[in-house]
């Protein structure tokens, strides 16, 4: 598909880096104007990953992405990679891999449609218009079949990317995230207000023994010098090695979006006089803060909690943000104010039969999963 292949009447591209394409092409069909900025599908963010070497052939994620043209015309792209392994994905399919394998079948590569190590749902079929998202998720399709991948899959799709994807031939899956909403608070005081009287006493008094002793700072874009930036990635690689083995970002990386996405950043740094003892880094979207990247050098009761989900609420409000995204899995966000949300993602099977036994495995969990979303409503801290 290198040298470009007829889907449904649109000449579809794929393309081994983010750089051959312009940025401006790109970002019109990843954020155009009138919809909510996400910054995970701008070419500033997949590009840093490519130069600084988070994403390629030696991780494990060879870009491979995918454009339509409509008459000549730029009309739609998707994040592409081809997959030898299933981390920093968040969608997890590693006992399917297992499944497919004992049974004789060889599950990698397989095609990912994704922000890389970002599990915040948007848009992953690029397009302003419904019939060339179909299109793309065509593409999809035939890059799978082009390369022999045993499957295709998309994650963390919104309800666009969702019908055009069924209609491609993908199944559907559901998952669980937390999200803090904005219901037009003016401030803090107006979010507590609507929490039962025990849980706002509990979260002042966490508020409180937090910041005993810290001072908390939200620096936004160029206010976060170097010395921020070298300390997060202390605060970073700790977590990482903690949690993943390794951590996935590079120094680079971050060294690159400060200065090409310096306004979408926003820090939070704890400090002990004046030596920060962690942080948390977050992406400012269009209608949404993305609470991405947390760490810290010393243990302090509820600082995590303090620098990762109540500073980011305070944020929302002061910016009228409608929501905070705070990544994935978590309940002890419910406490915080934070609510269980669905999260979709889609997926494609080459062999008709492991495909059968995929739809039904994902018809039983989709029951369980919207199960676990009702029950866990019922430990949010709202007054009913």
């Amino acid at each position: 598909m290198a040298d470009g292949r007829d889907i449904s009447g649109r000449l579809a591209r794929t393309h081994a880096a983010i750089a051959e394409i312009s940025p401006d092409q790109w970002n019109a069909v990843a954020n155009p104007v009138g919809a909510p900025y996400n910054p995970f599908v701008s070419h500033e963010f997949l590009d840093a990953l490519e130069k600084t070497g988070c994403v390629g052939a030696m991780t494990g994620w060879t870009p491979s992405h995918l454009t339509v043209e409509t008459a000549g015309a730029f009309a739609a792209a998707a994040p592409v990679y081809l997959k030898g392994h299933s981390l920093g994905e968040y969608v997890f399919d590693q006992h399917w891999a297992e499944a497919y394998e004992r049974s004789g079948g060889r599950y990698y590569p397989k095609v990912l449609c994704a922000a890389p190590f970002t599990p915040v749902p948007g848009p992953r079929l690029l397009a302003a218009r419904q019939d060339d998202r179909v299109a793309i998720a065509a593409a999809i399709v035939e890059l799978a079949r082009a390369v022999g991948a045993s499957s295709a899959h998309v994650n963390f799709i919104d309800k666009a990317d969702s019908q055009a994807l069924q209609s491609a031939g993908f199944l559907t899956r559901r998952g669980v995230q937390y999200h803090w909403n904005n219901c037009g608070y003016r401030t803090y005081e107006d979010f507590l207000a609507g929490l039962s009287s025990r849980k706002r006493k509990a979260l002042r008094r966490e508020r409180r023994l937090a910041q005993d002793g810290v001072t908390i700072r939200r620096l936004i874009g160029d206010q976060i010098d170097e010395r921020c930036w070298d300390a997060f990635w202390g605060f970073y690689q700790d977590t990482g090695s903690r949690k993943w083995g390794r951590p996935y970002l590079t120094r680079a990386f971050f060294e690159q979006i400060a200065q090409s996405m310096t306004d979408r950043l926003m820090m939070v740094v704890a400090l002990d006089g004046e030596q920060p003892i962690a942080g948390a880094l977050n992406f400012i979207g269009g209608d949404a803060l993305y609470g991405r990247y947390w760490g810290r050098s010393e243990d302090r009761p509820f600082l995590h909690f303090e620098v990762c989900y109540h500073q980011a609420i305070d944020f929302a409000i002061e910016r009228g943000l409608e929501r905070v995204e705070a990544g994935a899995q978590g309940e002890h966000k419910l406490a915080r104010g934070y609510e269980p949300v669905a999260t979709h993602s889609a997926h494609w099977i080459a062999d008709a039969g492991f495909r059968a036994a995929i739809e039904n495995y994902l018809e039983r969990e989709q029951r369980q999963v919207a199960a676990e979303i009702e029950a866990l409503g019922d430990y949010t801290p709202y007054r009913d």
